[in-house]
């Protein structure tokens, strides 16, 4: 990660609108309508109602969405005791990563009060407002007995995060973390350095999760709390340990755990040298860690280690726990956040650690393939599913220990409504991998010697979504798997080269030379070609060894086009085909076409692409609504390609009169519907809403989806082969691993159809 300077961060909070957030209205408001609905005399009919039943506030307002951050300034960051009015830049990042993670509103509120009783009398003056507290940055001991009083007089959430936070994230790193050295956690001996809130809080969970108290030391700034010691607090003397040890560097040896939520530096290669065999250290100091990672992984070579830093393996970072705590908290309408809610979110935690990590969480963090192990014991903040595993179990959790005032009982769609929050999942694509699912398909990649096309071959297995065939190289292909932990047993892979194959390869050849004989091929040029991986996975199709076929990968488009053209054929009387995408935005998809194939096309052309990718829509249960479009508008030029259009058109309303299409017409008025309506009140598709666009020549299609790809970021879905008789997909060079399973679900439910 680059180095952030001073004036980076300063500019990066005053430039342009000062601070991270704002308030915007979720309800129209554009006319004087909507200002009486939403202010007087609209607004007097939910106070009415909510003055009957306290409970429709969660209805009629943002309580329900909404949290509040709070804190004092006595403990900001690494900062300390700053005022609560320098701390608020904190308090607006909270802000941002609830909204951005989870979804969830925040109001931060600094308030300027070091007294306990007076500080807990805001907070509770203000709740009403809220559906749930999140108390930050307020020192220890008081953050105790603030948060204790808290949960008890009052009846929403009230969550503690620089206490509670990384207890929960750490916690799961432990668990995960003690799986692999094949400890368990009662016989575990740990050291914990520091005694604020953090450290209390990790150590009461770990206790929790089935640590021995006996076995914990906890040390803090003046050494071992122990019964020698006359200077303890409340909170730390449940913290005194029976061992006759002072220092940290007494207590360490023998340590199977290190916790470290204090200082830098104070932890020493010599130090760790004397834990217990495979050890595990959480050095949690920021910036600057008890210990660093390098002298950390010098001194054992068994170690498994944590701290809080972005730059090094199994960073323990908050933002994996509170937002999705709160946000399963929230939707069950919780009335706290407890000791069983707080353990569900540690286990989910744990459990999606030991899941397949998905390609969009390497590529963010620059790395090939995560997998479980000693440097990847805790999911990465950036993993979408975070929200779909914490939030639930913590939702689960509440209404089982009967805190939940509201219960959730389809969690499937629980969960698709999360995933929509953050628009994570789309619903399109959501609904062709339902449906490849119902029947999962056999289907050949070509390009199987490389990883990318393995990962996603292991996501479509996992998922239940296709049968991969992997074509290549065994030995080649195996390596790979093996190198990067793949979990591809009992795949078949298929060398078309091998020996093994020398029957099938003729079998293929024969057929292929039946087809192709009188086109110039010879038995023997068949032979050949069916050692080329594209002629053999899509005989494959053919033969009924397979049921779709995936390439281009590494292969140019039109090399894979060739032979599914000379082997399958079209499934249309015109011997057509065309290339279609689909582009995701947030109004929902258009379908793109055509994008690959056509360079120059004819009038006719046009015709028979726009039948091709109106049967492409309807596939995916889409009723398509057609705009053929060019540099003009209905006949303002006749000349060039606006009169191929306006042929094309012509036909189209003659021969298909049930076809909803109309044409030529600029970008702007197939988007615009309102605009469309005012100047052209007689086309076809007047008040209809545009999701399908045919371009009038290879160019403007080619460069259109590509831009709404790269400046709208657009998900772009395809390229769709239209016009082939048997499901023949071609992927784009070097395509993600999300690209690759969305084009093999396709290619899956084109299977079932067929």
């Amino acid at each position: 990660m680059a180095k952030i300077t001073r004036q980076d961060a300063l500019d990066y909070h005053s430039q342009g609108r000062p601070g991270k957030v704002e308030v915007i209205p979720t309800t129209p408001y554009s006319t004087q309508f909507d200002l009486s609905l939403a202010y007087t005399p609209g607004v007097a009919e939910p106070c009415l109602e909510i003055q009957k039943n306290l409970e429709d506030a969660y209805k009629y307002t943002a309580k329900g969405n909404l949290v509040a951050v709070i804190s004092n300034g006595t403990a900001v960051l690494g900062l300390g005791s700053i005022g609560a009015l320098a701390g608020k830049p904190v308090m607006e990042g909270k802000g941002l990563l609830f909204k951005v993670f989870a979804d969830v509103d925040v109001f931060d509120i600094e308030v300027d009060e070091k007294d306990i009783d007076r500080f807990v009398e805001v907070v509770k003056a203000i709740s009403p407002t809220f559906g749930g507290i999140n108390l930050e940055d307020i020192k220890a001991p008081e953050c105790f007995e603030i948060e204790d009083r808290l949960k008890k007089e009052l009846d929403i959430p009230v969550f503690h995060d620089d206490q509670h936070g990384t207890a929960i994230i750490s916690g799961a790193g432990l668990l995960n973390a003690l799986e692999l050295t094949g400890k368990k956690i009662g016989d575990i001996k740990i050291t914990v350095n520091g005694a604020g809130a953090s450290a209390v809080s990790c150590t009461r969970l770990y206790i929790s999760l089935g640590v021995n108290p006996e076995n914990v030391v906890m040390c803090d700034s003046k050494g071992v709390i122990n019964s020698k010691r006359k200077d303890l607090n409340e909170i730390k003397k449940q913290f005194i340990t029976k061992r006759d040890v002072d220092t940290l560097e007494q207590a360490i040896k023998g340590a199977d755990v290190f916790l470290g939520l204090s200082v830098g530096g104070v932890l020493s290669k010599e130090m760790v040298k004397t834990m217990a065999h495979k050890p595990i250290v959480f050095a949690m100091a920021n910036p600057y860690p008890e210990i660093t990672y390098e002298d950390a992984v010098e001194a054992r070579d068994d170690i498994i280690m944590a701290t809080g830093r972005s730059d090094y393996p199994n960073q323990v970072n908050n933002v994996l726990g509170f937002p999705f705590i709160f946000r399963g908290a929230l939707d069950v309408r919780a009335t706290t956040i407890n000791e069983e809610m707080k353990i569900a979110a540690v286990k989910a935690l744990a459990n999606l650690a030991k899941e397949p990590v998905p390609e969009h969480v390497n590529t963010a963090y620059n790395v090939t393939n995560l997998i479980f192990g000693k440097d990847y014991i805790i999911p990465k903040p950036l993993d979408h599913r975070l929200i779909t595993h914490v939030a639930p179990a913590v939702a689960r959790a509440a209404m089982e220990t009967n805190v939940a005032r509201r219960k959730i009982t389809d969690w499937d769609t629980y969960r698709e409504e999360l995933n929509k929050r953050l628009g994570y999942e789309i619903k399109l694509l959501r609904s062709i991998r339902e449906k490849a699912k119902e029947k999962p398909k056999r289907v050949v990649f070509a390009e199987a010697n490389h990883f990318k096309i393995l990962k996603a071959a292991q996501s479509l297995l996992m998922e239940g979504i296709a049968k991969p065939v992997l074509l290549g190289n065994k030995e080649g292909i195996k390596q790979i798997i093996k190198e990067y932990g793949l979990e591809l047993e009992n795949v078949p892979i298929i060398d078309p080269g091998s020996i093994e194959e020398e029957k099938r390869r003729e079998k293929f050849a024969k057929i292929y030379f039946e087809k192709r004989h009188r086109k110039g091929i010879t038995y023997n040029e068949a032979l050949e070609r069916m050692y080329r991986r594209v002629y053999f996975g899509v005989m494959m199709v053919e033969a009924g060894d397979a049921d779709a076929f995936i390439s281009g990968f590494l292969h140019k488009y039109a090399d894979v086009i060739r032979p599914s053209l000379e082997i399958i054929g079209t499934n249309n009387p015109q011997r057509h085909i065309a290339g279609m995408y689909i582009v995701i935005t947030k109004k929902g998809p258009y379908f793109f076409s055509d994008t690959t194939v056509n360079i120059q096309p004819s009038v006719q052309t046009l015709v028979d692409t726009t039948l091709l990718t109106a049967n492409g829509v309807r596939k995916f249960n889409i009723e398509p609504k057609i705009a053929m479009v060019s540099y003009s508008n209905f006949g303002s030029q006749r000349v060039g390609n606006p009169k191929i259009v306006q042929e094309a058109v012509e036909i189209l309303h003659k021969e298909h009169p049930d076809l909803i299409v109309d044409g030529e017409m600029q970008a702007n008025f197939a988007f615009n519907r309102e605009l469309r309506m005012e100047k052209f009140p007689f086309s076809k598709l007047t008040d209809q809403n545009v999701n399908t666009i045919i371009f009038p020549n290879l160019s403007s299609g080619n460069i259109a989806y590509k831009m709404m790809q790269e400046i709208g970021n657009a998900e772009v879905v395809g390229p769709i082969l239209l016009g082939i008789a048997k499901p023949i997909h071609i992927l784009q060079l070097e395509s993600s691993v999300r690209e690759i399973t969305n084009m093999a679900s396709i290619a899956v439910v084109d299977a079932q159809t067929m």
